[in-house]
């Protein structure tokens, strides 16, 4: 039988070998790995599993017609939880072809994909124009259910436009029905244009 029992020699090649790739494996693993510094940057601390960076979307009907423009310096998604983060989200919502869209900006938002929910933070403001007046609500924070159709916050909210300003703590919005109820401590400042 020709094999390593019978040749000593190349038995110890074999074995010289597997030593030195040992030691040469142990020595590499001593080393940082290599990391490139720019893909890092833009990867992001968070570890996302996939990130878009200036991203632009569209959507529209079934007629064509534009129904949101949607805008993010960065958006992370995160599959295990079903959520998206978006950093200064910025939303036009198109309704009827002759009027203005709704305009959303946040400094942050966060997307429930399983739950239809977004959540707005910080610098909060939806802004509408009707036949030249503009209407602007601030808030600190605001959901969206897509399921429902309902915006909602408990946070204190400002409605301005050219006839006065409207504050209270919390709201709730019914978009289809265009109804909007204020929660508590509502007050108000109207000019009646004298």
């Amino acid at each position: 039988m020709n094999g390593f029992a019978d040749r000593p020699w190349l038995r110890m090649l074999a074995l010289g070998g597997t030593v030195v790739a040992a030691i040469f494996l142990l020595w590499r693993s001593d080393e940082a790995p290599v990391v490139d510094q720019e893909a890092a940057a833009l990867r992001g601390d968070a570890e996302p599993d996939g990130f878009v960076v200036n991203g632009n979307y569209r959507s529209f009907d079934e007629t064509g017609n534009l129904e949101i423009r949607f805008a993010s310096p960065r958006i992370e998604q995160f599959e295990e939880s079903n959520l998206a983060t978006m950093d200064s989200p910025r939303a036009e919502l198109y309704g009827d072809a002759d009027t203005q869209p709704w305009i959303v900006e946040a400094d942050r938002g966060r997307l429930i994909q399983n739950q239809e929910l977004v959540h707005l933070t910080g610098n909060v403001q939806v802004l509408r124009s009707v036949s030249g007046r503009d209407t602007t609500l601030t808030t600190r924070t605001l959901t969206l259910d897509n399921n429902e159709g309902v915006v909602f916050t408990d946070a204190p909210v400002e409605i301005r436009d050219v006839t006065g300003i409207t504050t209270a703590v919390g709201m709730k919005a019914w978009i289809d029905e265009r109804i909007l109820e204020l929660n508590s401590q509502v007050e108000g400042y109207y000019d009646t244009g004298n």
